[in-house]
């Protein structure tokens, strides 16, 4: 009896010893507490990375290029900052307070952010030229796409451009809020389509043609536009995307795709209502980002909710997580290779996080 009860300790403490060395060796620290919202996947759980990424000021978008190399927009910092995968910094390139950030497949990145003129404060959309500059984005030369030059109509200090969404031909979406929306035509809360128009000379500029039609400005259901937070694509030869939106609606995330074979093509919700976990009303608070890896899992930021929701192409809530003692406000998420990526702004800095199933 006595000498089971002393192997029972020696196992206890060789276990404990073998846990303490794997966790060192690993350098991963489990979020324990994780302010009632906890993983739902069973045993299989998200682990931070360490060390956080800080140096940042109220940061709020981070994005995964197609280089690839990782792009913050460090809003309060206003610039944006070129990492590596490892964290390293590449450099930098200043612009006035940058909120979110797309890249196309030439790897301009298109910036929403601000610029100031006639003693005003504008929302602007620029882009950046990283190849001519060899991607050295302090000396990239920088295009404003949007207030347009001699447009005096764009100059609307309550306009606000809050999301970009790049597709595979270049051509992208640009997410547009404000306060009037009465008109039929052209209300503030819309989503503008650029794309590729060519000169005589045969050179291409992006060139804004209209806005998506059928889309409600103030609606409190699908296909509503009311006050849109971020877009994101899903880099496949379609045009569908994912929106998320902080207006008074009951469906803050929402897939459209462009249903060509309707009798009226254009773009419907690929999510029914009340079908998955994802179309529930009111599922989310204020959802601030949205990413897709390539399996077809969507990742949202609900700032309001401190937390981040995973749920698979069918809507099913997959690995969810989070709460105020592992989050402040995470404005935007992004994936690549396993690997999670979150601006958690109210902390300013970024978390990485893996799989407990893909630690190697």
């Amino acid at each position: 009896m006595k000498n089971n009860k002393i192997n029972s300790i020696i196992f206890f403490l060789i276990s404990f010893s073998l846990l303490i060395c794997l966790s060192c060796a690993d350098k991963l620290e489990l979020p324990t507490d994780t302010g009632g919202l906890g993983n739902i996947a069973g045993d299989t759980v998200y682990i931070q990375i360490n060390p956080p990424w800080g140096g940042f000021n109220k940061p709020q978008d981070v994005y995964i290029g197609n280089e690839p190399f990782i792009y913050v927009a460090d809003t309060d910092n206003n610039r944006i900052v070129m990492m590596n995968l490892a964290g390293t910094i590449l450099g930098t390139r200043e612009i006035k307070r940058p909120i979110e950030i797309a890249q196309d497949y030439q790897l301009n990145l298109i910036v929403c952010a601000e610029f100031d003129t006639l003693g005003q404060t504008f929302s602007a959309v620029y882009k950046i030229d990283l190849v001519s500059a060899s991607h050295n984005i302090e000396n990239a030369p920088v295009t404003r796409l949007l207030p347009r030059p001699n447009v005096a109509s764009d100059l609307n200090t309550q306009i606000r451009y809050t999301g970009v969404a790049v597709f595979y031909d270049n051509s992208f979406y640009v997410a547009r809020t404000g306060p009037n929306n009465s008109s039929v035509f052209n209300p503030d809360n819309s989503i503008l389509i650029f794309q590729k128009k060519i000169l005589n000379n045969g050179s291409k500029i992006d060139t804004l043609i209209g806005r998506l039609p059928s889309l409600e400005p103030t609606g409190t259901g699908i296909l509503s536009t009311n006050n849109i937070s971020s877009l994101t694509t899903f880099k496949r030869r379609n045009i569908d995307f994912i929106m998320t939106l902080t207006g008074n609606t009951s469906f803050k995330t929402q897939w459209l795709y462009y249903n060509y074979a309707s009798e009226t093509p254009g773009y419907e919700t690929r999510l029914s209502p009340n079908s998955n976990q994802m179309m529930l009303p009111n599922r989310f608070l204020r959802p601030e980002g949205v990413t897709v890896d390539n399996s077809g899992n969507i990742y949202v930021a609900d700032a309001g909710k401190d937390s981040i929701y995973k749920f698979n192409s069918f809507g099913d809530e997959l690995q969810s997580f989070g709460g105020p003692s592992i989050f402040k406000e995470p404005y935007s998420v992004a994936f690549f290779d396993k690997t999670l990526y979150v601006a958690d702004r109210g902390n300013n800095r970024i978390l990485r996080f893996i799989l407990s199933t893909d630690l190697r």
